[in-house]
């Protein structure tokens, strides 16, 4: 009879049984039961496991999926003193605080003059925008023009209007109201803006395309850049000064995105680009064949001009004396006689101020950067020089087009002769409106940036005016996520790998004791 001796031997998971006289039993042969509950316990934890990896794989591949967007619509119509442009802005639904969640859709400019141009024939106002909110209608979806708010805003073309004859301004805009009223959108109203209002919608605007609302990494706030304005009939200059504002009537206050903003904003009507030319030709003579020569234009340019209506503004009064309906202007491409005309624009009034601009207003020191949109930009652009950082560089550049002869201008741009022959005059009127009017200097002339879009977005004034009439722009800081992006998959990726550690080790504690009950037995 063979003798049997078991003793552990420490090849395997286990333990191993050794017969006396050779062979073996493994431990699944000496403990049937308790291998079997083993067994089944360790296929649910890796059955747990494999399941835990599926779920955080799955919210990973979730977590990046591009969901269909849920978008709301709005749509700002601006109604300038040159021209009317329609503006159509669309945001998450979900989202409606954040900075730079708010996008511009597309943009249309109605054809024709700006809407105080039909002071003649008011109908023809609302019918100007007929092409614009059919254009609007086509864009979005049929199910949200109902609730998408249409606002329309009129600067300072509807201003003069209306220093002149407010009766018939009101007209105007009650022909605008009612044609888009035939429209299905959510109609909010028409509605001459005041120049301050204007300045600090342009200033909000830029800051929140740039997200200069937001704190920066370090949890500190971003500067604000300065807001430049540049249209038909007025320009604006809105910025934050260092210490108090002394005029109370160029102040305003807000507080947004939890940070107070004393800024200073003033709006010089009369100063847009096309009554600023009204006023210079008002101060050249007419000779007595009716004839007006004029540095400002191209030599070899020619037109004949109606008196009665070129100077129907309150802005100038017209040539003195003359006894002419109609005048003959010719230039003369005189580009240091036009600088010192455009000069005279300005008035050199008294300062009661610590510092002024020109005309006797209030205006605190310039600092930091600046951004300079509207017709500052196509000025600047049409010169080539919105990169240019030296002002004598891009005095240079007026000086040269000026005395570019007509034939030679026309020739080489395709651009209307209305618009085109305006640019020598516009050159000089921009140098002299930022470095005589707002006291820029070749010190910091490059603090300016001449801009029309910012990532997509027109400058202007029209999104940091829907944004305030939807009440888009919070006072505080809206709530952040805790984690971002990067954040969340990272504390994922540790937990995960945390739990498979933990249950590979309460794997190898359980086989260790199971272990030594096999031993003892």
């Amino acid at each position: 009879m063979v003798k049997e001796r078991r003793y552990i031997s420490k090849s395997g998971w286990c333990v191993e049984e050794k017969l006396v006289g050779g062979g073996s039993r493994t431990p699944a042969q000496l403990f049937p039961e308790k291998y079997q509950r083993r067994r089944r316990l360790l296929i649910l934890i890796i059955i747990f496991v494999v399941l835990v990896v599926i779920i955080l794989v799955t919210i990973g591949l979730v977590q990046k999926l591009v969901l269909t967007k849920t978008l709301k619509y709005g749509i700002v119509i601006d109604a300038g003193s040159s021209h009317t442009s329609l503006y159509i802005y669309q945001w998450p639904a979900e989202k409606m605080n954040d900075t730079g969640l708010v996008t511009e859709l597309t943009s249309c400019k109605v054809k024709g003059p700006g809407i105080s141009s039909y002071w003649m024939d008011v109908k023809k106002a609302g019918l100007s925008l007929k092409h614009c909110l059919r254009y609007a209608k086509e864009q979005l979806p049929d199910k949200q023009h109902h609730e998408t708010p249409v606002y329309l805003g009129a600067t300072a073309g509807m201003r003069l209007l209306r220093s002149q004859n407010q009766n018939l301004s009101q007209d105007i805009l009650t022909s605008v109201e009612e044609f888009i009223k035939t429209f299905p959108f959510n109609f909010r109203g028409a509605r001459i803006i005041s120049g301050k209002d204007e300045g600090a919608f342009g200033w909000i605007t830029i800051n929140y395309l740039m997200g200069n609302f937001l704190q920066d990494q370090d949890g500190g706030n971003r500067p604000t850049v300065g807001a430049l304005d540049l249209g038909g009939a007025s320009t604006q200059i809105t910025f934050i000064p260092d210490g108090k504002i002394e005029s109370v009537a160029s102040s305003l206050h807000f507080r947004l995105y939890g940070k107070s903003y004393n800024m200073y904003t003033h709006s010089y009507l009369c100063y847009g680009k096309d009554q600023a030319l009204k006023m210079l030709l008002g101060q050249l003579n007419v000779t007595n064949d009716g004839s007006m020569w004029n540095p400002c234009f191209n030599s070899g340019y020619s037109q004949v001009i109606n008196l009665t209506t070129f100077f129907n503004t309150p802005c100038t009064s017209g040539p003195q004396t003359t006894t002419h309906q109609t005048v003959t202007l010719n230039g003369t491409g005189d580009s240091a006689q036009c600088s010192n005309y455009v000069k005279t624009i300005f008035n050199d009034s008294p300062c009661d101020w610590s510092s002024c601009s020109f005309d006797g207003i209030y205006q605190p020191p310039v600092q930091g950067k600046f951004a300079a949109f509207s017709a500052f930009y196509f000025v600047m652009n049409f010169l080539n020089v919105t990169e240019e950082s030296d002002f004598d560089k891009v005095k240079k550049s007026v000086d040269s087009f000026c005395s570019r002869p007509w034939s030679e201008v026309r020739s080489s741009f395709s651009i209307e002769e209305q618009y085109l022959s305006e640019y020598c005059f516009a050159g000089h009127y921009v140098l002299s409106l930022l470095h005589r009017g707002y006291n820029f200097t070749s010190n910091n002339w490059n603090s300016i940036k001449f801009m029309r879009k910012i990532n997509g977005n027109n400058a202007g004034w029209t999104l940091g005016y829907m944004l305030n009439l939807t009440n888009m722009i919070p006072v505080e800081l809206p709530y952040t996520r805790p984690f971002t992006y990067t954040s969340y998959l990272t504390v994922m990726v540790i937990f995960s790998l945390l739990l498979l550690i933990l249950l590979s080790v309460g794997c190898l504690i359980y086989k260790k004791k199971l272990c030594s009950v096999e031993n003892k037995i």
